[in-house]
Parts: C-alpha cells; sequence; structure tokens
C-alpha cells in the first residue's frame, strides 16, 4: 500500500493587484491565501502520514517568485522532513529552472532536472516506487517531453508519471506539452500526476490521471472549492480523494426578491451573506433578480453596494460582494418591440425618416452599414437595453 498527495499550481505570491481597493485586512487575507492552502495541505500530509508529496510545476507565480515565497515553502518542508514524509517537484511554465533562486532545500526534497529522470522511493511498507518526470528550462518553451518518459516493463513496482501540461481536447490557450491520453497510457504506469490546468479534472480512471487543479482561486475564473488530491492503494488500484484546503472562494449566486425599496434589497443581499458566511471567506458576484418592473435609481445602487460592503473586515469569514447585477424580471416579460404592431415593425416609410437625416451626413456616412440590410427588430431589442441601461446608471456595479 502507498498514501501520497497530488498537488500543483500554487502560484505563491500572485499579485492580486486587481483587489487593492479592499479593506487593508481583506487584501492581506487575500495575499496569503495560497500560503494559507499550501499550510493546509502539509497538514494533511501530516495528519495522514503520507509516504510522499507530489508537486507538479507552477510553485511561483513567474515574476513574483519572492524570498519569501522560498523561505515558507523551505519551512514547509522541514515539517515533512521531520516525520520522514519525502517531496518530489517538477518545475513548470511559471516556475522555469531558469529562474531558480535557491538549491537550498531540506534532505527530503528532490527536483526534477530538466531532462525526463527517474526517482526511486521505497515506502514505509516496502513498496518500490518509480516517479517519472522533468522540470521547464525556460518558461516559453515547449517543452515536450513524453517521448522521453520510460516505459514501466521490466521494473516492477509502482511507477508515477509527473507531468505539467495541456491536455489536447482542453481549451485553454497557453498549451504546453500537448498530449493525448494514448501518450500516457502507453508507458503502463500506475498513477499520473498532471498539472498546469487550473481546473480539477479526472481524464482517466484506469490507469487514474488527474489534474488537481490549483490550489487556490484567484479570480472568478477559477471559482469553487481547491485543494489536493489524496492517493491511496497498490499496484491494482490507486483511489484519488480530492482535499479542499482553500483559504478563499470565488463564486457565484443568484437571489430572488419581492422587494423593491433599497432597503428591502439591502436586507436581502445581507441574509445571503449570512447564509453562506459559514462556508468561509468568499467574493461573490451576486445576480439579484427583482420581481417587479420598478427599478432602482444609480443612488440607490450605490448605496446599497456601500452599505454591504461595511464592516466585512471585522469579520472572521468575510463575504465581499464583487459584483451586483440587477434583473428587472417583469420588465423582461415584456419585451418593447412587443409594444410594436407587425405593420408598424415593416413600415420601412418610418425607418427610413429616421436614418435619413444621419445617413446624408457625409462625415458620418462613410463609417456606416447598409441600414436597409440592419434587423429592425434586434434594432429596437438592442435600443430597450440601451435605455434600460442608461436608466439604473448601467447595473453592473463593481
Amino acid at each position: 500500500m502507498i498514501k501520497f498527495i497530488h498537488c500543483a499550481d500554487l502560484h505563491l505570491d500572485s499579485p492580486f493587484k486587481s483587489k487593492s481597493y479592499l479593506a487593508p485586512t481583506i487584501f492581506e487575507d487575500i495575499q496569503n491565501s495560497a500560503y494559507e492552502s499550501f499550510k493546509k495541505i502539509v497538514d494533511t500530509a501530516l495528519k495522514e502520514e503520507v509516504d510522499f508529496v507530489l508537486i507538479v510545476g507552477d510553485l511561483f507565480d513567474s515574476e513574483n517568485r519572492t524570498l519569501r515565497a522560498e523561505v515558507f515553502l523551505k519551512e514547509q518542508f522541514k515539517r515533512l522532513e521531520k516525520e520522514q514524509i519525502f517531496v518530489y517537484i517538477s518545475h513548470g511554465n511559471h516556475d522555469p529552472l531558469t529562474k531558480r533562486i535557491t538549491d537550498d532545500w531540506p534532505e527530503n526534497v528532490s527536483v526534477f532536472s530538466s531532462n525526463v529522470e527517474t526517482y526511486q522511493a521505497i515506502t514505509k511498507d516496502g513498496e518500490t516506487i518509480y516517479i517519472h518526470g522533468f522540470s521547464y528550462q525556460n518558461d516559453g518553451s515547449y517543452e515536450n517531453k513524453i517521448d522521453d518518459f520510460p516505459s514501466s516493463q521490466g521494473l516492477n513496482g509502482i511507477h508515477i508519471g509527473m507531468l505539467h501540461g495541456t491536455y489536447s481536447k482542453s481549451s485553454i490557450k497557453d498549451r504546453y506539452t500537448e498530449f493525448i491520453l494514448e501518450d500516457l497510457n502507453k508507458k503502463l504506469y500506475h498513477y499520473w500526476a498532471l498539472g498546469h490546468i487550473h481546473e480539477r479534472q479526472e481524464l482517466s480512471d484506469m490507469p487514474p490521471i488527474h489534474y488537481p487543479g490549483n490550489i487556490q482561486g484567484r479570480h472568478f475564473g477559477e471559482q469553487g472549492l481547491k485543494g489536493c488530491l489524496l492517493v491511496e492503494g497498490d499496484h491494482l488500484r490507486l483511489n484519488t480523494q480530492f482535499i479542499p484546503t482553500q483559504s478563499i472562494r470565488f463564486d457565484e449566486a443568484t437571489i430572488t426578491t419581492h422587494k423593491t425599496s433599497k432597503q428591502g434589497i439591502y436586507e436581502e443581499i445581507q441574509s445571503f451573506k449570512e447564509r453562506v458566511r459559514h462556508k468561509g471567506k468568499a467574493f461573490y458576484k451576486l445576480t439579484v433578480n427583482i420581481d417587479s418592473e420598478t427599478m432602482l435609481s444609480s443612488q440607490d445602487i450605490l448605496q446599497i453596494k456601500e452599505m454591504i460592503d461595511d464592516y466585512e473586515e471585522n469579520e472572521h469569514h468575510f463575504v465581499v460582494i464583487d459584483e451586483i447585477n440587477y434583473n428587472y424580471l417583469q420588465n423582461e416579460e415584456t419585451p418593447l418591440v412587443k409594444e410594436f404592431s407587425e405593420e408598424l415593425t415593416n413600415d420601412s416609410k418610418v425607418f427610413d425618416d429616421a436614418m435619413t437625416e444621419l445617413y446624408l451626413n457625409p462625415r458620418a456616412s462613410k463609417y456606416l452599414e447598409d441600414y436597409t440590410e440592419f434587423d429592425k427588430v434586434e434594432l429596437v431589442n438592442r435600443a430597450e437595453n440601451l435605455l434600460k441601461a442608461d436608466m439604473r446608471g448601467e447595473h453592473n456595479d463593481h
């Protein structure tokens, strides 16, 4: 039996510049979030008495590779060393070997070189483990070295591949070390520990091929629970369990209310915050469905936002409503275009009269498309949306 932790994409010292407007205590929590998450991963490793920890690339965040991050990792690795837990690191595109500050890791830490190599380990139960991998040499290079990974044939034991790369069917733009499942399956490994994609994914069950996702969300493109995978089993079967360790969540939610006053809507949002506060520190994009056609003024919107931001820095688990979208349900049930008869919509004379003066202007006309090809219904819908946005002072509050 073996037991290990698979994590990737720590991105320590991500800058979070877009959040610098927040209260200092909340901003400090955000800057510490990846550190707190990795500390929980080490706590889990110690509690579960794992044999080793795999970190599959991007420990650091490119140019934000600080001494603080290096010292922190060294301290955490020493905690593992005391319990004879080993650490295997492969560097990725954000923290390639060319930017490495120090090699001064504790004795229990092994770092893969730029060439594919294999580390052999013996677990507490006497199981032989072969861990195969490589580190990126440069951040901009296409480090495709899958063919260099050795086959497991001829070597009895459990074989694990570490690969920071891009699954060919994913939609990610930064396609480093692109692979297909056939590339990995033909190596006949018992487990593939992947990194680079920040969304947790199981690509294969037999053999297990997993992205654990990053350990801490940094924006609304990285929503939900983040953490690591606890892997346990033998040469016949390795089972995975996701362990959430994130310090802060990024999430979306929708609430519906019949209230139309700023006081009533403020209370509804506060009530939502209290319902989710037990889940931990979080940022939300909130959609407020108002079951009315009565719209809030832009001043009301501003006052609500200011009020719901108050006092969050004093909460143990802050809930920041980062963005509010107001949606007026009854307005949406009767689009403006329905108020026009079909005859009026199809009457070209009304349209021509409205457009003639604009198109006769020689300065403007050369930039305009042929209005006779426009969809009149689409134009009315577009105009309605612009009017509504103007009337409520753009109800996308940031």
